[in-house]
């Protein structure tokens, strides 16, 4: 086995669940059974035969999309996201995908759903390695990246060759497979892969919910003292941000309409005559979301990288408004951070 470091240029393409017309590929015409490992042989599949096509029925009314409604059905199935990987030559190509699932132990088996008008598709077929790297909650702009919705910042992806296949650098955990088995999938084409090579490590997972990526929050501070008809809509509504060492979040004087949820690293704020530290799991910025029209009462700083969920102050105040004994728990937020302040 050899490893190396590189980047590369990348074969990118979007996660899609829209269909076209496009004919089934022909791989799927070669029987592969005796290409597999002892012990798969013989095992028959229940996707052999390709089923008749039947009509969607929506429990949401019969003016909605049966289409539409199946892809927001799916998408409330919260799952991890990774980067599938091959190569082709010397050429990398890459794709985002949160279709995979684990499917064996002994053998260990993989399974990876991809579209069949990706390139990817075309270059998978038995005997084929493929790599999956689960991705790091902070690795959303290489998701961005790999689904083809890159921006101009952000550095370049780098890789490490493992069983002559690249794994993303830095992702949480990796997997090589070898496809031993190809389905036909609609859309989409299955890949069936005995692992080669596995490696894990500390962190915690990007994960993919409703269409947008989401965060593992865990129970820190004022989070904690936060009811959860509270602290879910806020979560859900907000935006995620990033911020450098010594880039402002807010700033004393401007109009205070955004409310931060710290969740990663530590801010200085500033106020006259007096400076304090809030770390991951704390509010800020929420007195002022309260008061309307009120200014920011003081300046706040990142000291270091720091993650926060930006919240607008319409949906503070819908949350409010839709869980009012929840306001409760945010006056008792306050109070206490009164207390600490005395």
């Amino acid at each position: 086995m050899t490893e190396r470091a590189a980047t590369a240029a990348l074969s990118c393409h979007n996660r899609s669940m829209d269909s076209d017309s496009t004919p089934v590929p022909n791989e799927f015409d070669v029987s592969v059974r005796d290409a597999l490992p002892e012990p798969l042989r013989g095992i028959e599949s229940p996707f052999e035969d390709v089923p008749e096509p039947e009509e969607l029925e929506s429990g949401s009314g019969p003016d909605s999309d049966p289409s539409l409604e199946f892809r927001r059905t799916l998408g409330m199935f919260a799952t991890g996201v990774t980067v599938i990987t091959t190569l082709a030559g010397d050429q990398m190509h890459g794709m985002t995908a949160n279709a995979f699932m684990s499917v064996s132990l002994k053998p260990p088996l993989i399974l990876i759903s991809v579209d069949r008008r990706a390139k990817m598709n075309g270059l998978l077929r038995e005997g084929a390695r493929y790599g999956v790297s689960v991705l790091e909650e902070h690795q959303t702009a290489l998701s961005d990246r790999f689904a083809g919705r890159s921006g101009e910042d952000g550095p370049e992806p780098r890789f490490e060759i493992v069983h002559e296949t690249p794994l993303v650098e830095g992702a949480l955990a990796h997997l090589v497979a070898r496809v031993v088995r190809s389905y036909w999938g609609g859309d989409h084409s299955l890949f069936l892969g005995q692992v080669e090579y596995v490696r894990y490590g500390e962190g915690t997972p990007l994960l993919f919910h409703g269409g947008r990526y989401e965060r593992v929050v865990r129970e820190l501070r004022i989070f904690s003292e936060l009811p959860p008809e509270l602290l879910d809509p806020l979560i859900a509504s907000g935006t995620e941000r990033a911020f450098e060492n010594g880039e402002l979040l807010m700033e004393r004087g401007e109009p205070g309409v955004t409310l931060y949820l710290l969740t990663e690293g530590t801010v200085r704020v500033e106020r006259p005559g007096r400076t304090v530290r809030m770390e991951a799991g704390e509010l800020v910025g929420e007195i002022e979301i309260l008061d309307p029209g009120q200014g920011r009462l003081a300046s706040v700083v990142a000291e270091g990288p720091v993650r926060a969920i930006a919240v607008a102050q319409d949906d503070v105040r819908a949350a409010l408004e839709a869980q009012p004994t929840a306001a409760w728990a945010l006056l008792g937020v306050l109070a206490s951070r009164f207390r600490e302040g005395a």
